[in-house]
């Protein structure tokens, strides 16, 4: 059988971009042609490592290069205009979530969308975490019945807005998490999110200077009847021993599921300076190849796209979850319940 890999460009050379970049370059069906970033010696970092061209300008790379697939990989506030780009360019995409943080941004990615005919998935990667996955399939299964109520805890540490992103502050916890959240519970009941009440509260960020809110407590209904409660903070102690803190409780007629997918179990281990549990299952590097459940998402794109298989999580997905959070951030303004506009 002869392969002919799905030519790729990467638009944003972060850490994220960097991931992307070694598992496109590790997969049979696609071929890494290309890096782009704002700022050109981080794309030229990036792109020596794998002798790909490197541009300071995606629209430029966009032009240049003869491309089947791009990924985009920038702030979650800066999506829409590669986006945009790359639809007008006839490029597939794999954009990482969310897809867009404000009204005016998705109501063009839509229309741009519509026009292009490509294909888009947004990588909400939660679907492929095993005991996600696992639960999902049991939920289709009908063996906890019709769902009664959810709750998602899905915390990071506070070295994550203070230290890791530079642009925290132009962003915010349900957008780099909370998205995820949504998605998730979207996910496991089928239907999508009717009324939302949110609660916020500021205190320990905008101490250390950056002007957004700690913690972002959501009720949230569902069209189908469903009740989930939903959690995320950006101030959990660094003593963590992950940036992440999930709990998820997902309760039915005949049955229910209880996670806690902070406390990886799995090892344990024990140096002269450091104690831990090392990542067995989200990211880890295993024969110096990537693995973990947030790079199977990208690894099922190349394959759905090099297949013309449907994705998982779609644009429509996408767009009404940030949909979802916008009526998150409205009704905690005005303090009231908020009825999503689709």
């Amino acid at each position: 059988m002869t392969i002919n890999p799905l030519r790729w460009g990467i638009i944003g050379a972060g850490t994220w971009g960097k991931t992307h970049a070694d598992i496109v370059s590790h997969h049979l069906l696609a071929d890494l042609v290309a890096i782009a970033d704002l700022d050109s010696q981080r794309a030229e970092r990036l792109a020596s490592e794998h002798g790909v061209a490197a541009y300071g300008d995606y629209r430029e790379m966009l032009e240049k290069e003869e491309l089947d697939a791009v990924s985009i990989v920038t702030p979650d506030f800066a999506h829409a205009e590669p986006f945009i780009a790359c639809c007008e360019a006839g490029k597939h995409v794999l954009l990482e979530k969310p897809l867009a943080t404000n009204h005016k941004d998705l109501a063009r990615m839509k229309e741009a969308h519509a026009k292009s005919g490509i294909r888009c998935m947004v990588d909400y990667h939660n679907r492929w975490n095993p005991p996600i996955a696992l639960a999902y399939q049991d939920i289709q299964e009908g063996k906890i019945g019709d769902i009664v109520s959810m709750y998602y805890r899905l915390n990071d540490t506070i070295f994550v807005p203070t230290e890791m992103l530079k642009w925290s502050e132009q962003s915010s916890i349900l957008w780099f998490l909370g998205s995820h959240s949504v998605d998730t519970l979207r996910f496991f009941c089928g239907s999508e999110v009717d009324t939302v009440y949110a609660l916020s509260r500021s205190m320990v960020l905008t101490k250390r200077g950056i002007d957004i809110p700690d913690i972002y407590q959501t009720i949230m209904t569902f069209k189908n009847g469903v009740v989930a409660t939903m959690e995320n903070g950006w101030i959990t102690p660094n003593t963590h021993p992950h940036w992440n803190d999930i709990k998820v409780n997902v309760t039915g007629t005949k049955g229910m599921f209880n996670m806690d997918l902070t406390n990886n179990q799995t090892i344990e281990r024990y140096l002269e300076d450091v104690s831990d549990h090392p990542d067995t299952v989200i990211k880890p590097i295993l024969h110096g190849k990537p693995t973990g459940f947030s790079y199977e998402s990208i690894i099922d794109f190349i394959e759905k796209i090099y297949y013309e298989k449907p994705f998982l999580v779609d644009f429509q997905d996408a767009y009404n979850v940030s949909k979802v959070i916008l009526s998150i951030f409205e009704s905690v303004k005005e303090h009231k319940i908020v009825t999503v506009e689709y």
